[in-house]
């Protein structure tokens, strides 16, 4: 142990001679061991088969949608492919009459709210909320790409008649973050189709 030359430093809060060397010492051994946990782990992640989510790759770059066109989900759905460079037409598109590579039929879009639990005075006290999708992909050709698939997703939600308006800002918070869950479920299941 070193003995120190100056105690009156250590009271007035001035850094002794040396300390400040060594502190910074410390903390470049710090820096570099968080350095190398960072390569370190990177390389197992990479090694592992581990790799981040990224942006889907679609065998088609147009699509039509037919049907519920305005609905939720189906608008959501729109601008998702859109963001991924994907020409959507509709038939509120000016170019609705240009063929596109493949066809999206949405068959059902819909939000349901069903009462499921209720106290002995007949007081709603739970509610389920569901969104329901189904679709089906087809080549312009009428080649089926993906045969009718349905989604649906469930939420239950706690009533009460004294905080209506909340419950009522919940439920859409809740019908929101469906519609975004489904969006990503279906497009997964079109970046899966690899080719027409």
């Amino acid at each position: 142990m070193t003995p120190i030359s100056n105690p009156h430093s250590l009271i007035s809060g001035q850094p002794l001679a040396g300390a400040t060397g060594v502190a910074a010492e410390r903390r470049a051994l710090l820096r570099g061991l968080a350095g190398a946990g960072v390569v370190l782990s990177s390389g197992l992640l990479a090694g592992c088969g581990f790799a981040l989510r990224q942006a889907p790759k679609f065998a088609f770059d147009s699509v039509r949608v037919s049907n519920y066109e305005n609905t939720p989900v189906s608008r959501a759905l729109q601008r998702a492919l859109a963001a991924s460079d994907i020409r959507v037409l509709n038939s509120s598109s000016p170019a609705a009459q240009a063929a596109a590579q493949v066809v999206l039929a949405v068959l059902v879009d819909q939000r349901e709210r069903a009462v499921v639990g209720q106290t002995a005075a007949g007081q709603v006290r739970e509610l389920q909320l569901r969104t329901r999708f189904r679709f089906s992909l087809s080549t312009a050709a009428g080649k089926s790409l993906i045969e009718s698939t349905e989604m649906l997703l469930e939420r239950d939600i706690s009533f009460t008649e004294t905080a209506a308006l909340a419950k009522a800002s919940e439920e859409y918070m809740l019908f929101n973050d469906m519609q975004g869950d489904i969006v990503q479920q279906v497009m997964r299941r079109l970046a899966a189709v690899k080719s027409l």
